[in-house]
């Protein structure tokens, strides 16, 4: 491994892993996309910015690793939770309940909301930190997470919940 590359891991792989594992929702899933992020990351070294921050570098390519994770998941799984669905017990825990939806609903929304909202909603981000990170204004942040909040309000209530 290049040793940029080894320096890179050791100093933010713990953060990387904790924000796979905020949005995976599993140590396991966590740590595959943590590889996934750094093998992304060493691909990709020769063209990184380095006036920007290595921080915020990764954690956009964390964080579009992983939305995009639970979204093509999303789509595999449609079939099996519903066959789990008939075999399971109906009492599920409501906190369970409510970050299996939150994760369903970050994996079928528009990325760019998907992104905003996490960075505001799920990392309690002000929308400037949250427009920098996504490299766009803080108006165009309110509005992502505006229209996502939309969005998902009108999911809801056509499922009922």
């Amino acid at each position: 491994m290049d040793d940029r590359i080894a320096d890179l891991f050791a100093r933010h792989g713990p953060l990387v892993y904790r924000r796979a594992l905020q949005l995976m929702g599993s140590a396991a899933d966590a740590e595959e996309a943590t590889q996934e992020v750094f093998i992304r990351a060493a691909a990709a070294i020769d063209g990184f910015d380095p006036r920007a921050r290595l921080s915020t570098w990764l954690y956009r390519i964390t964080t579009n690793y992983c939305l995009n994770q639970l979204r093509d998941r999303g789509r595999r799984r449609d079939l099996l939770e519903a066959r789990a669905e008939e075999a399971a017990p109906a009492a599920v825990p409501y906190d369970l309940a409510k970050m299996v939806q939150m994760r369903r609903l970050l994996a079928e929304a528009d990325p760019r909301e998907a992104a905003a909202a996490v960075a505001v909603f799920v990392d309690g981000m002000s929308h400037a930190e949250a427009a920098q990170v996504l490299e766009v204004s803080r108006r165009t942040v309110g509005n992502l997470c505006d229209r996502f909040v939309r969005w998902a309000a009108e999911r809801l209530d056509e499922a009922g919940s």
